[in-house]
């Protein structure tokens, strides 16, 4: 029996008991070495050799992630680790770092219950270091801090024990600054998650030399900072492996502050799933109860030659076996489970069952997409994954053969399926078609995918910026006249502020909200209370507020009126750019008595 498979049956073995499952995303700035951290866990776990863990980058399986040395797609892997006499299974994601990918870091971080944040010691907390820990708490996910590459520190910087630990303070206090002010507005959120070396929720080593170090491992080895720079500056690298193995450090890190999902479900389902929470089916998530209704949440679609399109993602509640027939929300009919199973980095292992509480990957779910919530009864769906940025680079795609041209409309729908945060159009008017993303990397790993996967020879056209248009300062009122001179509207239109088009953004305020909740969400993000009573529509980031009085038939026309500004605002009148952040009122309006002449035409 190869020791693959073993680890397979004891992690199926595992599977069952939801108090001794870890469920983390490893995330970080690019190139502060998450994958090569990861690499050394795998290592500590059995699944690949100590000898070329650190250089494998086993959890970079494309060929283009190891030619590029960067992670593109996040990558799942389950392992096990025995701490205090229990054996552990810990199901990790090793998420991007690039600003690019950021979209797999917010879904990956829907997944799981913590994050290990790794900083570069000689960098220290870097723009993306931000993101990934907003990205954690807005999914109250509990973050710790791994502080990588300290060698540098001692043999390129050449610094001692009290101006290494003056400069590892440094990062941890601005790593907590951090913490602190993203969770003063979120009130679900325990106060006590910032991170200390006294709690044992900081580590720090070297992934590439495989060394780490916590407060609760100095304690158990008797080894401290003095120690670690004589055997450093004396190329003792292999001792200090061996004396302080870096996965032993981190995995323990994991098993004892994070959260299992016992713990963590009760807070989280709250925080992503506005449906009933007096419901049983509340309970079984709560109770993350494995005979429990079936809730699976899709947070990664891959494609897979042979197996087809494979979804990975939490299960909450209920147990997922292999011929299943579950809904997926927003589409008709059931999809019918046809295989289940666990991600092992590149490879995927199938097993009989898979119950509440880990992370499983399945297939059969045709309609399913990123962010979809797959269940066995008809539910409230959980909240839509916000991803927080928008794409800024756009590109025109052609097939260069014309007989392509069926496959690669196919390829670019899969493409927006597995990835949320590109977006594919069809120009009408040129007929191209025109793919948008996070940045030109974004876009030129996806095209170099369509040719090298799909073997369909592309033509893509020079990266466009993407820009909007935005009001700079109030307008004085403005008379507009309906096409037949029989309709007048006065209106004024100035910039909204940044707060309110924040909560827009992150769908804390939108038109399919009860009134009452909307008006509170929008005089919290600042709005005064007489305009928010007035909302009329919201459109992108742009909202229309209906200031007047006692107009009669003013509400059969408000439709046209609406239909009329939605197409202004994809339009702008500029540049005809999308327009955003632009607070417009309808101060007074006269309309002609006659219907006929208040109609379309």
């Amino acid at each position: 029996m190869g020791r693959r498979k073993k680890i397979v049956q004891e992690c199926e073995r595992l599977m069952d008991n939801p108090e001794h499952i870890r469920n983390i995303a490893i995330a970080a700035h690019v190139d502060h070495g998450k994958t090569t951290l990861s690499d050394n866990l795998l290592a500590g776990a059995g699944m690949i050799s100590e000898d070329t863990a650190g250089e494998q980058l086993a959890m970079d399986t494309k060929e283009d992630e190891q030619e590029r040395g960067i992670t593109i797609d996040a990558a799942n892997v389950s392992m096990t680790h025995e701490y205090e006499d229990t054996n552990h299974l810990i199901n990790l994601i090793d998420t991007p770092g690039h600003v690019d990918f950021g979209g797999d870091v917010t879904r990956a971080m829907r997944a799981v219950d913590g994050a290990l944040v790794v900083v570069d010691a000689v960098e220290g907390a870097m723009p993306q270091t931000e993101t990934v820990l907003r990205q954690a708490l807005r999914e109250g996910v509990k973050p710790t801090l791994f502080i990588n590459k300290v060698d540098r520190l001692i043999s390129e910087l050449q610094e001692g024990p009290q101006e290494m630990q003056e400069r590892l303070l440094a990062v941890i206090s601005d790593v907590n600054e951090l913490i602190r002010g993203m969770a003063e507005n979120m009130d679900d959120i325990p106060t006590d998650w910032t991170v200390s070396v006294e709690d044992g929720t900081v580590g720090f080593g070297s992934a590439l030399y495989k060394w780490g170090v916590s407060m609760p491992s100095m304690q158990r080895t008797g080894m401290d900072f003095g120690d670690i720079i004589d055997l450093e500056q004396a190329d003792k690298r292999d001792e200090l492996h061996e004396r302080t193995p870096l996965s032993d450090v981190v995995l323990d890190m994991v098993c004892e502050h994070f959260p299992n999902p016992v713990d963590a479900q009760p807070r989280r389902v709250p925080r992503i799933w506005r449906g009933d929470a007096e419901s049983e089916l509340a309970e079984d998530m709560r109770l993350v109860n494995e005979d429990g209704e079936v809730v699976f949440m899709v947070t990664d679609i891959s494609m897979d030659p042979h197996a087809g399109e494979i979804a990975t993602g939490r299960v909450f509640s209920g147990t997922l076996e292999k011929g299943q027939e579950l809904y997926v929300s927003g589409t008709a009919g059931k999809n019918r489970l046809q295989s289940v199973g666990l991600f092992m980095g590149s490879e995927r292992e199938e097993v009989g069952r898979v119950p509440a509480g880990n992370i499983a990957s399945v297939t059969g779910l045709r309609d399913a997409i990123a962010g979809s919530t797959v269940s066995s009864v008809e539910m409230t769906p959980f909240e839509s994954i916000e991803h927080i940025s928008e794409p800024v680079i756009t590109k025109s795609v052609e097939a260069k053969n014309m007989d392509d041209l069926p496959k690669l409309i196919e390829t670019l729908q899969q493409v927006a399926k597995e990835d949320p945060t590109i977006q594919i159009e069809i120009n009408e008017d040129t007929g191209e078609h025109l793919i948008s993303g996070q940045g030109e990397l974004h876009l030129e790993v996806i095209t170099q995918r369509i040719r090298d996967n799909q073997g369909i020879p592309v033509i893509t056209g020079e990266p466009i910026v993407v820009f909007r248009e935005q009001p700079q300062q109030q307008s004085r009122e403005v008379e507009g006249q309906s096409p037949n001179r029989h309709n007048k509207f006065y209106i004024t239109v100035e910039p909204l502020s940044e707060d309110i088009v924040d909560a827009i953004q992150l769908g804390e305020v939108s038109m399919d909200m009860p009134e009452l909740e909307r008006r509170e969400a929008l005089q919290e993000a600042g709005m005064d209370k007489d305009t928010s009573q007035n909302v009329e529509d919201i459109h992108r980031t742009n909202i229309l507020i209906d200031d007047t009085k006692g107009i009669q038939h003013l509400n059969e026309t408000m439709e046209l009126v609406l239909e009329g500004l939605q197409e202004a605002l994809d339009d702008g009148p500029l540049a005809a750019e999308p327009v955003q952040g632009a607070l417009f009122r309808l101060h007074d309006a006269k309309l002609h008595e006659d219907t006929i002449h208040r109609g379309p035409a």
